[in-house]
């Protein structure tokens, strides 16, 4: 059985190191990331445009002054030629797909403090449709995280599309722009400068999870099962080993009995191996019943079968124990054990497993298996 559990920790342990790859890669899945400042190579690909009230009449100017992908710094004005100016600087997609990601997540600075605009630009059925959100930056630098399945969708939208204002629902699956500019709560006539830094999408993938749950529960399973199957046909095998040697045992048991020319040691063995079975045997019983002495009997015991009176005492009745649960099938457990000499049935299921490796009635079922594949 040693080798059986050793065989086994191996393969806990292996199953512990292939779960633990399968949860980091699951885990890491389940939370993905895109960094678009700087980008990487898991970012859809941008490009920056400068966007303004130009067209509508406005006056409002945007200035980019960083056109590489590491920040977006851009300066902004806005006019007060129009009733509602504005001037941002957007990232502009071909059409990128971010529903995969909820929360965005950046580092605003304002020169001078200000409140800014967050729009997100998506094409739904074909029709550009905006989401906002309002955010504050100051000259050292504000950290911002936004989520992006929480935006408003601003009611002059509803009115220019002539859509009902109650469809409020919005999908991030195709995302043409993300607009960073002055808001309505903006300076007017006032030179702005905005940087904005480690730009970042952030989402959460259940599937992996998931997923995970599911290759731990059957990974579980199936070594539970594999492990209850191994280890019954290593007892199994165990028992059947264990029989051998007790029918070894109890050759030996009787030549010792019938082979000696001293008598007194014919006497002594003879005498415990045929009251064995008494409950309160012990070695002033033995001394008693034979006229040996203390260290007679425990002289004889040691030197004929290196054991202790004690030791002897618990192999002759396990040995027994152990006939009598293979070949009388219908003798309960309690019965069997109190014909060997244990009045106590918890004792001896715990000396039988302590012996055997397993229970009584274990062993009985496997010793009968044994049996068969042995005569088979």
């Amino acid at each position: 059985m040693q080798h059986f559990y050793r065989k086994a920790l191996v393969a806990f342990v292996l199953l512990l190191a292939a779960d633990a790859l399968v949860a980091w890669y699951c885990i890491d899945r389940s939370a993905p990331s895109a960094a678009l400042m700087p980008r990487d190579r898991t970012a859809p690909r941008w490009h920056v445009a400068a966007i303004t009230d130009a067209p509508f009449g406005g006056a409002s100017t945007v200035r980019i002054r960083d056109a590489a992908q590491q920040s977006l710094r851009f300066d902004f004005r806005l006019s007060e030629a129009i009733p509602h100016p504005w001037a941002w600087a957007a990232l502009e997609f071909d059409g990128a797909d971010l529903s995969q990601y909820s929360t965005v997540t950046f580092i605003a600075k304002c020169t001078p403090a200000n409140s800014l605009i967050l729009s997100v630009t998506t094409i739904d059925e074909g029709v550009a449709k905006p989401v906002m959100t309002f955010l504050s930056c100051n000259e050292k630098g504000m950290p911002v995280s936004l989520d992006l399945t929480r935006l408003s969708i601003p009611d002059w939208w509803y009115d220019a599309e002539h859509v009902d204002i109650a469809r409020r629902t919005y999908k991030l699956d195709r995302v043409t722009k993300l607009e960073f500019g002055g808001s309505q709560y903006s300076p007017r006539e006032l030179d702005s400068h905005v940087e904005i830094s480690d730009l970042t999408l952030h989402g959460r993938d259940e599937r992996y999870l998931v997923a995970l749950a599911v290759v731990l529960v059957i990974g579980w399973t199936a070594f539970g099962i594999a492990f209850f199957r191994a280890q019954s046909r290593a007892l199994g095998v165990t028992v059947a080993s264990r029989l051998r040697k007790d029918l070894s045992f109890v050759a030996y048991r009787q030549l010792t009995v019938d082979g000696f020319e001293d008598q007194e040691k014919a006497g002594i063995l003879r005498f415990i191996a045929t009251h064995y079975a008494q409950s309160g045997l012990d070695v002033d019983g033995v001394a008693a019943g034979t006229g040996a002495s203390r260290d007679r009997i425990n002289d004889v015991l040691k030197t004929e079968l290196g054991m202790t009176f004690a030791g002897y005492l618990k192999k002759l009745r396990l040995t027994e124990a152990a006939r009598l649960l293979t070949d009388q099938a219908g003798a309960t457990v309690a019965e069997i054990a109190y014909s060997v000499g244990y009045a106590n049935g918890s004792h001896f299921n715990k000396l039988f497993k302590e012996e055997y490796g397993c229970s009584p009635r274990e062993f009985r079922k496997l010793a009968i298996v044994a049996g068969k594949t042995t005569s088979a």
